[in-house]
């Protein structure tokens, strides 16, 4: 049986707030901001949607980041797994690395269908539409579908230009600038490399 590879409308996945992150102690503490306004002609602009339709029991989601020869890099993807997991309720979600690390997609893949999933949702943990989202992850995916035939799957849009970004990389902004002025511990990012540091 050949495999399906789906194609979804835009509006199906849900997102959640970054001021989540929040519950996880490692990383440093998100404040809440005001959402801000973009037009809605923008091509990858994404908002949060509440919707019934989404992820279901049959389903597993894979998050795949490039993946790193540094171990600490491929580790924090595997917290943010775990972050996502929780947050949703989702009982099937693996993370996966494109390259030089492990899980491979195809290792994630196949530990989803082991798992009972009848469908894979592969979720670019990548910042804009490249190469990696347009073709080296919809090729890996469907190398990785051939071996389970019957299970159809979906490679979604990046992270792309999303609301709730803007809040996230404030928040990194103003919690490196209270650490440089000695109001703050390192963050879980930082900790250990000395590099949020103010230069002069």
């Amino acid at each position: 049986m050949l495999v399906n590879s789906l194609s979804l409308p835009s509006n199906l996945f849900t997102s959640f707030s970054a001021s989540d992150i929040r519950t996880n102690q490692r990383w440093p503490p998100l404040k809440s901001s005001n959402s801000l306004s973009f037009s809605s002609k923008s091509r990858f602009l994404c908002k949060s949607t509440q919707n019934s339709s989404g992820v279901g029991p049959d389903d597993a989601v894979i998050i795949v980041d490039h993946g790193s020869r540094r171990k600490e890099s491929n580790l924090m993807l595997n917290e943010f797994v775990e972050m996502y997991r929780r947050k949703t309720g989702y009982q099937i979600v693996e993370p996966a690395h494109m390259e030089l690390a492990e899980p491979s997609i195809g290792d994630a893949f196949q530990s989803c269908v082991q798992q009972g999933a009848h469908r894979i949702i592969i979720s670019p943990f990548f910042l804009g539409p490249g190469r990696h989202w347009s073709q080296d992850i919809p090729s890996l995916s469907a190398e990785a579908a051939k071996q389970h035939p019957g299970v159809s799957y979906i490679v979604t849009a990046p992270l792309g230009l999303h609301e709730l970004l803007v809040d996230v990389v404030n928040d990194r902004i103003n919690y490196c600038l209270k650490h440089v002025a000695g109001d703050a511990d390192e963050c879980s990012v930082c900790a250990g490399t000395g590099k949020c540091i103010l230069h002069q």
